[in-house]
């Protein structure tokens, strides 16, 4: 069984961090997103992994080369453009060849991984089998009709008026049966070639389509809100370790988690907290649900409850929660005289000014 992840796509909800950087490489915990996915897979006994990768490929192969950091072969799959789901299985056809495979997308996050859905998926081995889960508002989702003894039988994208509550979460497995259904399908009205008009193919094929409904922890990181809450929830898994350096005025409370070489001094850090390495917090507090990447500077402010990106600084500024803060960021304090606020922002940035 081999798998395809899923990498390219412009992450335009996470823009402007998207703009510099891949969105399945924006950190959680101060690892990527794409990392636990890949773990994921691997812990499922999967080995050959097909990544489908566009105008960010050559980040993508920097953070992960050729796999085997995680016990992966990784083949690179170039997309020219985001054209659906569905066209990322037929372009990756060749490669896949006659094998069962993993459809998962390389921003999505599950907890607990995907181990007990891979065995369900070989013992049954029906057509195609899809995750779902509960949300409250599934019009911005691939939505799933299920019929009265829970098989599938409709399937929607991004519907204005859902038949359901059920939403696709991004991972699929499938059998070679999907190739003829990708072939088959025609473009959107979005211009791609959607996976569930591509399963809606194979229902109406009279094809084997099961579904299970997950009960665990599910999100698609495509917005800062999402990665926030992600953020926390793998936070709060962490056990505490302290292989840094805090000096006698500092304290660390609960899992605080404080990499080799970076420096707590005369500072407060109530965890679930991560600090990577070369980072300095000094005259500082951070709070819980907070992650610091490596070799970044926070001096005299208050965090809490966000995510700060590699060699960024943050001097003076009182409290900052609820926030994605990029690389190479520097947050200082405005002028005090006269009273104004001075951005440099990037394209389709969100501000929030207390007036």
């Amino acid at each position: 069984m081999k798998a395809l992840v899923l990498s390219g796509g412009a992450g335009t909800r996470l823009r402007p961090i998207t703009h510099t950087s891949a969105k399945q490489l924006v950190p959680v915990a101060n690892r990527a997103v794409l990392f636990y996915g890949l773990e994921s897979l691997a812990a499922a006994g999967i080995t050959d992994v097909g990544m489908i990768v566009g105008d960010t490929a050559a980040e993508i192969q920097e953070a992960v080369g050729d796999g085997s950091k995680f016990g992966l072969d990784i083949t690179y799959i170039p997309q020219e453009q985001p054209l659906g789901l569905a066209h990322a299985v037929l372009i990756a056809q060749d490669y896949l060849g006659d094998d069962d495979f993993v459809m998962y997308l390389g921003d999505n996050f599950i907890v607990g991984g995907i181990t007990d859905l891979v065995d369900e998926f070989r013992g049954n081995r029906p057509d195609a089998q899809i995750l779902l889960t509960r949300v409250p508002d599934p019009r911005s989702f691939g939505v799933a009709e299920l019929g009265p003894e829970g098989q599938v039988i409709g399937l929607e994208e991004k519907p204005e008026r859902p038949r359901s509550d059920l939403a696709l979460v991004g991972v699929y497995l499938f059998t070679p049966r999907i190739h003829e259904a990708v072939r088959s399908i025609e473009p959107s009205g979005r211009g791609e070639l959607e996976i569930t008009h591509a399963l809606q193919h194979l229902i109406d094929s009279r094809a084997d389509v099961r579904s299970t409904v997950i009960k665990g922890y599910w999100k698609d990181t495509g917005n800062v809100t999402d990665m926030l809450e992600v953020n926390r929830r793998v936070l709060e898994t962490l056990d505490r370790r302290i292989d840094g350096e805090t000096d006698e005025r500092s304290e660390t409370i609960g899992r605080v988690v404080l990499e080799e070489g970076a420096r707590i001094v005369n500072s407060r850090v109530v965890g679930p907290v991560v600090i990577g390495a070369g980072t300095l917090v000094s005259d500082s507090y951070v709070g819980p649900f907070t992650s610091v990447a490596e070799n970044c500077r926070i001096t005299d402010s208050e965090l809490e409850f966000s995510i700060v990106l590699r060699d960024s600084s943050i001097r003076g500024v009182g409290r900052i929660e609820a926030s994605l803060i990029g690389r190479h960021v520097e947050v200082t304090p405005a002028p005090s005289v006269p009273r104004a606020h001075r951005l440099v922002l990037g394209d389709h940035s969100k501000v929030q000014i207390h007036s």
